[in-house]
């Protein structure tokens, strides 16, 4: 996982319009932790950092395994891990190759081109004393 294609995936799942270096902080940080290996021990985290992955966890981003041991003693011990979605690299390419067109609008349409609540369309204009009493007035079909 690149740091471009974490930081695309915090964007995507957590808010669209997060400001890509406030995303790409979180990336930073929690790739601070992975370095080049896939999945990270618990124990290794901080109670802060921790509050990060569950986080992340909720907005499916990473998720948790965990495996148990037998120490030498006899006793069973149970290690948990963090990691990285396995389809996650697949849905972050699946946004970078999406090529989202941004959406035009018009913030004077309903002022000057439809209509609002108060009048329909086309009478927002008009003043009561220009209104045509008898249209057909001044033409020759009488």
């Amino acid at each position: 996982m690149t740091l471009a294609q974490l930081t695309k995936a915090i964007q995507q799942h957590i808010d669209l319009d997060m400001d890509a270096e406030v995303a790409q902080g979180m990336a930073e940080h929690a790739l601070g932790f992975f370095g080049f290996y896939n999945r990270i021990i618990d124990n290794a985290l901080e109670p802060t950092d921790r509050n990060l992955f569950y986080m992340f966890q909720d907005y499916d981003l990473l998720t948790t395994e965990s495996e148990e041991t037998t120490l030498w003693d006899g006793r069973e011990w149970r290690i948990h891990y963090w990691k990285f979605k396995p389809d996650l690299r697949e849905r972050v390419e699946a946004y970078m190759q999406r090529n989202l067109e941004p959406e035009e609008i018009d913030p004077f349409a309903d002022i000057y081109g439809g209509s609002n609540a108060l009048s329909p369309v086309g009478t927002i204009w008009t003043r009561e004393s220009e209104k045509v009493v008898n249209p057909n007035a001044f033409t020759s079909d009488w």
